[in-house]
Order: C-alpha cells, then structure tokens, then sequence
C-alpha cells in the first residue's frame, strides 16, 4: 500500500478536478478539504470517496463551479441553494455564513437545498470549533437504511455533527444514524475484515459483522435500534423543512444515485457566549473526568470524541498517508 504525500495527494485531487473543468479557486478547495480529511484518517470519506465524485461530475450531477446563493431568510436563520456544486465547497461556503452570523448574533443557521455529498461532514463541525463555536451540522441522504421493524430501504443513515472548541484538539461527534457508514464497510471489504460488531443483517436475516453480506442485503442497522431509526427521521424532515428542497423520499425518486440533497449547518458562538475561561474549564474537567474512567482493558484508554484525530493528523503527515493500490491506480489513472 503507498504512503502519498499530503501536498501529491492534494495536488492529484487538484489534477483531475481542474481536467474536469474546475475554476482554479474551487479546485484548489475541494482537493485541500479531500485531503485533509485523508490525512485525519477518514480514508472512507477522502481518497476511496474521490473516484465518485469524479463519476458524478461526468454524469452531470455535479456542477463543478456552481456557488451557493442565499434565496431567503429570517434573522440569523437563512435557506441557501447549492446549485448542484461539489459537496465539501458549498458545505464549507455555507458554514463560513453560519459562522460570520453566530458572530453578529450568537447563533447562525444555514439550510442547503440542491446540494450533493459532502464527504466528511465532520469537517464543517471543526471549523465551527476553530472559529470558537459550537458546530452542529448534518444532511439527509438518499433512502439506504431500513426503518426499525422494516426489511426495505426507506429512510437515510442522515450523519449528524456536533463539535465543540477546545485548545489542544476540538471535540467532535461525527456519526450517520446507521451503526457503520457505507464507506467504513466498503473499507473493512477491501481490506477483508470483519466489522468489530454488527452492522446488519445477511441474506438469513440474521445480524451480521460482515460487511460483505450487509452490503448485499442492504438491511443496515441502525444506531441504537429504533432510536436510530427515530432520529434519521426527523433529521430528515427538519433538513427539508428548512432548506426547502428534497426529502430523502423525494431523493429517492430520483433514480438510485444521491444528489440534491439537503444540509444544514449551525454555528454557536460559544467563546463570545461563556468566554475562554470558562470554555476552557468546563470542556476541561468533563474530559479529565472522562479519562479517569476504569477501563475494560487497561490496555486502551478511554478517549473522548475526536481524541484519535490529532494523532492520526501527525503521523500521516510524517510518514504519509496510506492509500489502497487499487484506488489510487484509478485515481492517476483518470
């Protein structure tokens, strides 16, 4: 497996997206966001994602220089269409107005409608938290999960993002409402392991930890049961509402593939709110607390919600970041 340099990676993204007809401006942007979410080590939603958002640039579901534009708004609360552009530049576009509003008004909301896959949406939640807010984002998707007590794919996994600033390394949730993302899946299949617990359902309808099986079936779990399944649905309503545009019945209509979906993104100025002291302490003693757990194995220590990601960050950055063969033979390749 090679170790690509983060700046080769970048630039290679940059490559094919500039081919493809990218503006200089917004090529450079994608190709940055893709790599950084590969050297944080979400490989999942980085480098083994890109291939697809080329083929959705040649099918036409995405228009590669298309800006998002306000059309409404209420106060601090604005509904914003994405035209159809790349995923992770209109997402990160949207929470740099959510953010500018939260500044001038404590809380800003931005609902995205039109938009495509914004690859890792923990993304737009650490730069919420860079810029001293809270960040809470998350998107409805096309229908690929099961409602709890169904067999057929009705609903979406919707990620949903909360992240919260913190010197030294941002706290950060980054979940879809399925137990594993498609792309953590389809990773564990390439690679030939097993998940570490299960994630659907066989072709038996039995629970499964083989992504294999689960991705044959379709049948993925939700988190938490019917809980998962609970809040993909309101998720969903709430993202469309907003934004004004398709729900994931409405995306689901639209042949088999994901686009124009909707997002929204929200920014709390929680430094201008509790002032850095008492951010400080109070994100503080809760982690100190947290890591005082007794753990199951002493040798794993309990970590908190994005604790892995800095490490990940520095090591990739030193010794590269690790891209499957394959993918990377397709990725020069186009």
């Amino acid at each position: 497996m090679p170790q690509i340099r983060f700046e080769d990676l970048k630039a290679e993204f940059k490559r094919v997206l500039t081919d493809r007809g990218c503006e200089e401006d917004i090529a450079e942007l994608s190709a940055r966001l893709i790599a950084e979410t590969s050297l944080d080590g979400v490989y999942s939603h980085g480098v083994n994602r890109f291939s697809r958002v080329v083929d959705y640039i040649d099918k036409g579901y995405i228009h590669p220089n298309a800006r998002p534009t306000k059309v409404d708004g209420i106060g601090s609360l604005e509904r914003w269409d994405a035209h159809l552009g790349l995923g992770n530049v209109t997402a990160k576009l949207a929470m740099d107005r959510a953010i500018a509003l939260a500044k001038q008004q404590g809380i800003g909301c931005v609902a995205l409608k039109n938009a495509n896959h914004w690859l890792r949406g923990g993304t737009y939640g650490l730069q919420a938290a860079d810029a001293g807010c809270v960040g809470i984002c998350w998107t409805n998707t096309l229908p690929n999960m099961p409602a709890w007590g169904a067999k057929d794919r009705r609903i979406g996994n919707n990620p949903f993002v909360v992240a919260i600033p913190r010197a030294g390394g941002h706290v950060i949730v980054d979940a879809a409402m399925s137990q594993f993302s498609y792309g953590h899946m389809d990773g564990a299949r390439r690679r030939g392991e097993p998940l570490s617990v299960p994630g659907g359902y066989d072709d038996s309808g039995d629970l499964s930890t083989d992504p294999e099986a689960i991705s044959r079936t379709g049948r993925v779990l939700p988190i938490g049961f019917w809980k998962g399944s609970a809040l993909s649905v309101v998720l969903d309503l709430v993202a469309t509402v907003l934004a004004g545009g398709r729900s994931t019945f409405r995306v689901g209509q639209l042949g088999g593939d994901e686009y124009e979906i909707c997002q929204v993104l929200i920014a709390i100025d929680a430094q201008g709110i509790a002032g850095d002291a008492f951010l400080s302490q109070a994100v503080g003693e809760v982690l100190a607390d947290l890591k005082a757990s007794d753990p199951v194995d002493p040798a794993r220590a309990v970590r908190f919600p994005g604790e892995k990601g800095p490490e990940l960050r520095k090591r990739n950055l030193q010794q590269g970041i690790p891209v499957d063969d394959g993918i990377w033979a397709k990725i020069t390749s186009l």
